[in-house]
């Protein structure tokens, strides 16, 4: 299929990967399905983790759609180019129209990029899954292929100042081999999970980790919050969102 958007967004992505000068090590793409449909399961650290995401897909020759909330399609241009890239809006007060999208989407052989963590981690440490994933990949009958994005944090994270700059940033993208999800939700979720653990641990163990740098996992010696720490930080950030009598989209709007 030809689409000229996307293709104009993947060479853009190209030249700014070059222009930065960010150096992506790819591992296990080849765990990426030809063709057919599947749920490419990745974790959450940063604002830029789906790029190298697509660039990976990208390389097998294929294209993804992610799963993408439903606020960012407020702005025009966004918008155009959300729907030219096929992207499925999720509205997170309503998602059952955006789950079935993406199981349709499935089942007409797309690669569908979903975040089973839904948030950015604060603590760069696999938080709790939501069940999303697994589910729509056994609706579907296709597979979910894990796949772990490590040294976008340091690009452009939750509470501190984006670094999107020439800076070389390396980056590293590993993708595990795939999994069939069963009728047994619980156990496929604790699979995944546990593939994305030994592949995040398998990225950090190849990348160097200075003491107490905000980026680094607390677990690595690093300044990040634990997974504690983070969830009691994440909580706040909800509870102070849901006490604004000014809803969200008017906030940007100011």
């Amino acid at each position: 299929m030809v689409e000229p958007t996307f293709r104009t967004l993947e060479i853009v992505t190209q030249l700014g990967v070059l222009a930065t000068g960010t150096r992506i090590s790819y591992s296990g793409e080849q765990n990426i399905p030809e063709q057919g449909g599947a749920v490419i399961a990745i974790n959450h650290t940063g604002y830029v983790d789906f790029l190298p995401a697509a660039l990976a897909v990208q390389r097998r020759r294929r294209r993804l759609r992610f799963m993408v909330k439903a606020e960012m399609q407020h702005v025009k241009v966004v918008n155009f180019l959300l729907k030219h890239a096929r992207t499925i809006p999720v509205d997170r007060r309503a998602g059952a129209g955006a789950y079935a999208v993406a199981v349709q989407r499935l089942r007409q052989g797309e690669l569908v990029g979903v975040y089973p963590e839904a948030t950015i981690s604060r603590s760069f440490e696999l938080k709790e899954f939501k069940t999303g994933a697994v589910r729509m990949a056994g609706e579907a009958d296709v597979p979910i292929v894990p796949m772990i994005v490590w040294g976008t944090q340091r690009i452009w994270t939750k509470d501190h100042p984006r670094q999107l700059g020439r800076n070389k940033v390396p980056v590293t993208v590993q993708v595990g081999a795939p999994l069939h999800a069963t009728v047994d939700i619980s156990s496929t979720d604790a699979a995944l999970r546990e593939s994305m653990t030994a592949l995040l641990h398998e990225a950090q163990r190849r990348y160097p980790h200075p003491a107490g740098a905000y980026w680094v996992p607390h677990r690595l010696g690093g300044g990040a919050p634990t997974l504690t720490e983070a969830a009691g930080m994440d909580a706040g950030e909800a509870a102070a969102r849901a006490a604004s009598p000014v809803p969200r989209q008017s906030r940007k709007a100011l």
